[in-house]
C-alpha cells in the first residue's frame, strides 16, 4: 500500500482553498452589483446616488407680486385651499417705498433640456415675476407657459439649453409602502431631501376629482411646492402639491399629482397654452352597497347617474337616469371618482364606448365626447312647500304630501311626491323639500305619482329590503338608499 505523504496533502488541501476563494471571488463582482437592490428590499435604503444624480434637475421658484393694498396678503379669497398656505408662509412683505410686493418660494423641476419646467400653477398664480434658480446657482428669469388650476400644474420656460432633466416615472406601477424621496425647497432652504413612504393611492379630496393623489408620510413644507416625488429608481413619479395640515406645517399627510397627470397638462400647456377635457353631460353619484343591492348589481362599483344634462351628448346617446356606468371603451370604471378622470382625460369629438348597468342587464352605448367648459354648479334651490297638517312617516321613515300642479311646475317635474319631514333614525340622503321621482328596488323601477302609491309600494317590499329613491332638491337629480327605520310605524 502506497502511502502519501502529509506535505502532498496538505498541498492539494492550498490548492483547492485557492480555487474555492477565486470562485467566490469571480461571484463577487455582479454580488456587488446587487448590493444597492439588496440594501432597498431587505433593509434602509441609500439615498446618496439618487439625490447625486437627480438633484441638478430640480429648480427653486421665486415669486413676485406686486400687491392691491399697502399691508396684507395677496387677494385670496378666506375660503380658497391655499389661503392658509400664503397667510402663514407665503408672502413676506416688502416693506419700503410703493409699490409693496409679496414673495412666495416654490419648487419645480426641469422636464426639457431646452427649459422647460414644471411646478404647481398655485405656486405662480398671480405672479409679476418668476425667478428660476437652478443647481449650479444660476438665475433666469421665467416665461409661464400657461397654468391649470383643476390639475394645479404649471410650465415655465427659461431661456437655456443643455439643462439635466428628470426621468419620467410610471405610477401605475407604484406601490402602497414603496419608498419615496422629495427634493425641494422647504421654507426656502434650497435642494432639500426628505424621504417616506407611499401612504395610499387615488385618494378625492375635496373639489377635485379629476387627480387621483399620491399620499405620502414624506416631510412635505411649504416651498416643497411643485416639487418632484422620486421613487428608487430616480423617476419621478409624483408633484408635491398639497399638504394636510392644523399648524401650516408637515404633519405626515402630503398629496402629490401623479406625473402622467402633470405631464399631460404639460404638454398640453405647451403645444396650445391650454388645456382641453372631455365631457359627456351627466351628474353622477358613488354606488354604494345599499344601492347596489336594489338595482341587483353584484357588487358596489361605477358610476350611478343621477341626471343627464338636456341635449347633452350622453342625452343624445340615449344615456338615463338610474343607468349604473360600469366601463368606458371597456375600461372598468371602479368608482364614481374614476370616471370624471377618464372622461376628461379623452379628446373632444372621440367616440368611445360606454358599458352601463340597466334594468339588471349590461348594454352597450355609443357616444361622442364633447368639450368641456367652465361651469359653476348651480345652488340647491327649496322644494315643495309643506302644508299645514303633518304626514305620517311611512315605514322607511319618511313623512310625505302630494305635490300641487304650482308646486310640479316651480319643481319643473311632471309627477312626483314631495318629503315634508324625515324621521329620526333615517340613514341616506334624503331632506325634507326633496321630491320623489322614482322608486328602484329588486331592479325594477317605479315612477312616483302620489303619496298613497308610493306608500304602498313601500309598503309590500320585504323587512330588511333596500329602496333607491330617485329625487329632485334644487336643480339636481341624484339617488338614495334607504332601509326600513320602523316596520310597525304606519
Amino acid at each position: 500500500m502506497t502511502r502519501t505523504p502529509i506535505t502532498s496533502i496538505l498541498r492539494h488541501s492550498l490548492a483547492a482553498l485557492m480555487l474555492a476563494t477565486l470562485a467566490l471571488l469571480g461571484a463577487a463582482a455582479p454580488a456587488a452589483a446587487q448590493t444597492r437592490a439588496a440594501a432597498t428590499s431587505g433593509g434602509l435604503p441609500d439615498f446618496t446616488e439618487l439625490y447625486e444624480r437627480q438633484s441638478p434637475a430640480v429648480v427653486a421658484v421665486d415669486v413676485t407680486q406686486k400687491l392691491k393694498a399697502s399691508r396684507g396678503m395677496p387677494d385670496i379669497p378666506e375660503d380658497d385651499p391655499f389661503y392658509e398656505f400664503f397667510k402663514r408662509f407665503g408672502p413676506q412683505l416688502r416693506r419700503g417705498p410703493e409699490p409693496q410686493y409679496a414673495q412666495a418660494a416654490g419648487s419645480g423641476f426641469i422636464v426639457g433640456a431646452d427649459g422647460y419646467i414644471v411646478t404647481n400653477a398655485h405656486v405662480v398664480d398671480g405672479a409679476d415675476e418668476v425667478k428660476v434658480t437652478l443647481y449650479d446657482k444660476r438665475e433666469f428669469p421665467a416665461k409661464v407657459v400657461g397654468a391649470d388650476k383643476r390639475t394645479d400644474i404649471a410650465l415655465l420656460k427659461i431661456d437655456a439649453t443643455n439643462l439635466p432633466k428628470v426621468t419620467i416615472g410610471e405610477p401605475d406601477k407604484l406601490k402602497v409602502g414603496e419608498w419615496v424621496v422629495a427634493i425641494g425647497k422647504p421654507f426656502g432652504l434650497e435642494n432639500t431631501m426628505t424621504a417616506g413612504i407611499v401612504s395610499a393611492k387615488g385618494r378625492d379630496l375635496p373639489q377635485e376629482n379629476l387627480v387621483p393623489f399620491i399620499q405620502t408620510d414624506a416631510a412635505i413644507n411649504p416651498g416643497n411646492s411643485g416639487g418632484p416625488l422620486f421613487n428608487l429608481r430616480g423617476e419621478v413619479i409624483g408633484v408635491n402639491s398639497l399638504i394636510f395640515s392644523r399648524t401650516g406645517g408637515y404633519m405626515g399627510l402630503a398629496f402629490a399629482i401623479p406625473i402622467d397627470v402633470a405631464m399631460n397638462t404639460a404638454d398640453q400647456l405647451k403645444a396650445k397654452g391650454k388645456v382641453t377635457r372631455g365631457r359627456i353631460g351627466v351628474v353622477i353619484q358613488e354606488v354604494s352597497k345599499d344601492v347596489a343591492e336594489s338595482l341587483n348589481l353584484k357588487q358596489a362599483g361605477g358610476a350611478l347617474v343621477g341626471s343627464v344634462e338636456k341635449g347633452g351628448p350622453a342625452d343624445k346617446a340615449g344615456v338615463e337616469p338610474g343607468d349604473v356606468i360600469v366601463k368606458v371603451d371597456g375600461r372598468d370604471v371602479r368608482s364614481s371618482s374614476e370616471l370624471p378622470r377618464i372622461i376628461t382625460a379623452i379628446k373632444p369629438g372621440t367616440k368611445v364606448t360606454l358599458t352601463v348597468w340597466r334594468k339588471s342587464a349590461t348594454r352597450e352605448i355609443p357616444i361622442t365626447v364633447a368639450e368641456m367648459t367652465d361651469e359653476d354648479a348651480k345652488a340647491a334651490r327649496g322644494g315643495p312647500t309643506p302644508q299645514k297638517d303633518k304626514a305620517k312617516p311611512n315605514r322607511f321613515g319618511l313623512a310625505l304630501v302630494d305635490l300641487t300642479d304650482d308646486q310640479k311646475k316651480d319643481a319643473e317635474v311632471k309627477s312626483g311626491v314631495g318629503v315634508e319631514a324625515v324621521a329620526p333614525g333615517v340613514r341616506g340622503n334624503v331632506q325634507p323639500g326633496d321630491v320623489i321621482l322614482a322608486l328602484v328596488a329588486r331592479g325594477v323601477t317605479v315612477e312616483a305619482k302620489s303619496v298613497a302609491q308610493v306608500n304602498d309600494v313601500l309598503a309590500k317590499l320585504d323587512k330588511g329590503a333596500v329602496v333607491t329613491l330617485r329625487l329632485k332638491r334644487g336643480d339636481n337629480t341624484f339617488f338614495a338608499a334607504l332601509r326600513p327605520v320602523a316596520p310597525d310605524t304606519e
